[in-house]
């Protein structure tokens, strides 16, 4: 029982550590995700449209 006493006490301190972001870093970083994402399904659905051509103009 005494390991995880420790255990707890010692990831407590560690997190007394930790840098954590301000609230205008993680909304600027949620952003970045959101228009990142946004992207990248828009060259995807545009490249699976262009297969689904080829393949239909192929058969």
């Amino acid at each position: 029982m005494g390991k995880v006493i420790q255990f707890f006490k010692e990831s407590y301190a560690e997190l007394r550590k930790v840098v954590w972001p301000s609230r205008d870093d993680v909304f600027s970083s949620v952003g970045v995700v959101i228009v990142s994402t946004v992207i990248i399904a828009a060259v995807l659905g545009l490249v699976d449209i262009l297969l689904l051509l080829g393949v239909q103009a192929i058969f």
